[in-house]
């Protein structure tokens, strides 16, 4: 699959809310108009990053994130989206790169998937199977 088609599998989510489950333990709740999904169990720094970038605080990355747009800018490509996904029980993320030539770097951790995301502003994908339908939610609730 080229990496501007569209999969049927993934829904586009936002980052809704983040926070931490406790002093460790950071969460993220995305969603859209219809489905969410709750990604807790990775570090509070993440969600502290995470939270950072959606507030537009983007002066100090974390080093990491910024040998990301170093090796982006000196190979003339962009990350323009992710993909999260499970692997035996563990959230994990591929990075999908374009520009010179397209590329996808598979299986990484998906809390540094969603701060690149939300430090690029590009899609975060999730597969449709880890969707929660908030609708059908609502309904069952009431």
């Amino acid at each position: 699959m080229k990496i501007n088609e569209i999969d049927s599998d993934y829904e586009t989510v936002k980052v809704d809310q983040i926070g931490m489950v406790d002093s460790v333990t950071g969460a993220v709740l995305l969603k859209d108009e219809k489905v969410e999904f709750v990604m807790s169990g990775f570090s509070s720094e993440v969600a502290s990053i995470i939270s950072d970038f959606i507030e537009g605080k983007r002066d100090e990355p974390p080093t990491i994130y910024r040998l990301v747009e170093q090796i982006c800018e000196e190979n003339e490509i962009f990350l323009v989206k992710v993909k999260i996904y499970e692997s035996e029980g563990i959230f994990r993320a591929n990075l999908y790169f374009t520009g010179k030539k397209d590329m996808v770097f598979r299986n990484f951790r998906a809390s540094d998937a969603i701060a690149l995301a939300t430090y690029y502003n590009i899609p975060i994908l999730v597969r449709k199977s880890m969707l929660k339908d908030i609708e059908k939610t609502q309904t069952e609730n009431n």
